[in-house]
């Protein structure tokens, strides 16, 4: 997909939805928010957070929602293009000039814009497991040492998943009692595996 670093070369790049876009474009240029380019193609935001998009396919223009998902959708218009994929993001389709009715899309996007101003808005939340999966062979040796299982607790868990992973890591038995063994005394002394990287 070619990268445009101007409105009006996306637009001539795409002749034959050139009146659609141009009209999207002017609806979008009559509110407060600011004309950029992001990705190759036009994006409107508010204070440099992305409302709106256009875009322009082989069978139809669409406008890009960033928040989409926030918007009322009287009309029942939008679609979320990736089912499982995009959570905020919705897309309103338009076959050609005749399917955009400036008036609604006008209320769309200023509904879009007071959202953005309220700060309705989906974080990306990265999922961190806090399932600390213990290698039999470190779990009995911590069952038999209470000072060594009471200095491993004593760690953060990033570090025991370090020690954890540094055991289940190596594949043969005789590897993984070495390594037990060369932690052993790491644990004791609160050393973690990688500190001295640190």
């Amino acid at each position: 997909m070619k990268k445009y670093t101007t409105v009006e070369a996306f637009i001539e790049s795409h002749e034959e939805r050139r009146e659609a876009l141009e009209l999207l474009r002017k609806i979008m240029l009559s509110t407060s928010m600011d004309e950029t380019i992001k990705w190759g193609a036009p994006v409107y935001t508010i204070d440099k957070k992305n409302v709106i998009g256009l875009g322009a396919f082989k069978s139809y223009v669409g406008i890009w929602f960033y928040q989409g998902v926030f918007l009322t959708d009287p009309k029942q218009v939008l679609v979320n293009a990736q089912e499982d994929k995009t959570r905020g993001l919705r897309q309103w389709r338009f076959e050609g000039l005749d399917d955009i009715d400036s008036n609604l899309v006008k209320l769309y996007v200023e509904e879009a814009i007071l959202n953005q101003k309220q700060g309705k808005e989906i974080k990306i939340v990265k999922s961190v497991s806090k399932t600390l999966i213990v290698p039999e062979i470190l779990k009995k040796a911590l069952s038999e040492d209470t000072i060594l299982s009471e200095k491993f607790e004593a760690f953060t868990f990033f570090k025991q998943k370090e020690f954890t992973e540094y055991i289940d890591s190596a594949k043969r038995e005789t590897t993984q009692e070495k390594r037990v063994a060369k932690i052993i005394p790491m644990i004791l002394a609160g050393i973690g595996l990688n500190d001295k990287y640190r």
